[in-house]
């Protein structure tokens, strides 16, 4: 017993270390952006970049319109495959699963295909279409993390009951969907949530190859011009990737809160 749990120590120091210390060496690199002193001059000129916080910002709205989406389709999906069609949840499960095994270059070329100038549906021909198109792609990218989190907090409630009892009450299927499901499986809704905004927040083949002006695009772009700068933005991604972690990690201790509640 003992030297497992002194295993189980080294492997999680070494395993901080291999996180922690890189990450260290990055945020000493962009203090030293004037020669011979520490500031945080880096982040005074990347905050005070337009073109930074215009991207950010677009970065942000479309995290948020994909989660909502992604709630409106995978929520009432993953139900009635469990409540009324479970002989379909393995295809739909591998469906779900698809965006991990293609490569997101050929779904986006894809879509170019398809919505392109000369098809049926021109949405590659107006900003709002191409950021429509964006948004729906981002949806089908973390559908494998949306719907996992949502058929597991689906799965540790007793569905058929609730829904049983709301229709004796005389619920309609959205009341049923909005004041019986999604209370009860908000935890892992935000499970999802924050998963999805991870995804989006730093993604770069599909807005690059669709031409959007999204984070990801702007990364790479300062990247491959200054040096200090991109050290501070790659600070703040592995910032804000670790902050939806920790909001995560919330979700799940809130979620065995209440279900030792109601046990």
């Amino acid at each position: 017993m003992k030297s497992s749990k002194v295993g189980a120590w080294v492997a999680l120091i070494f395993g901080a270390l291999y996180f922690i210390v890189p990450l260290l060496a990055t945020f000493e690199f962009l203090l030293r952006l004037k020669r011979g002193e520490y500031s945080f001059e880096a982040y005074r000129i990347v905050f005070s970049d337009s073109v930074f916080q215009q991207a950010f910002l677009y970065s942000m709205i479309l995290a948020l319109v994909t989660i909502v989406i992604g709630i409106a389709l995978v929520v009432p999906t993953a139900y009635f495959v469990q409540l009324r069609l479970p002989k379909l949840r393995p295809l739909v499960e591998f469906i779900t699963l698809l965006p991990l095994v293609i490569p997101a270059i050929i779904i986006v070329f894809g879509y170019i295909r398809m919505y392109n100038t000369s098809s049926f549906l021109p949405l590659t021909q107006t900003s709002v279409g191409t950021d429509a198109l964006l948004s729906l792609g981002y949806v089908s990218l973390s559908l494998p993390y949306m719907y996992r989190a949502v058929e597991t907090g689906l799965r540790a409630i007793d569905i058929g009951t609730l829904t049983e009892a709301a229709e004796s009450l005389g619920a309609s299927w959205f009341g049923i969907m909005w004041r019986v499901i999604l209370p009860n499986i908000r935890p892992a809704i935000l499970s999802g949530a924050f998963l999805t905004f991870a995804t989006v927040i730093g993604e770069f083949t599909f807005a690059s190859l669709l031409n959007r002006p999204t984070f990801g695009p702007y990364l790479q772009l300062i990247g491959a011009k200054r040096a200090y700068e991109p050290a501070a933005l790659a600070v703040i991604s592995f910032l804000i990737t670790w902050a939806c972690m920790g909001l995560l990690q919330l979700a799940g201790q809130a979620s065995r809160r209440n279900m030792g509640t109601k046990a």
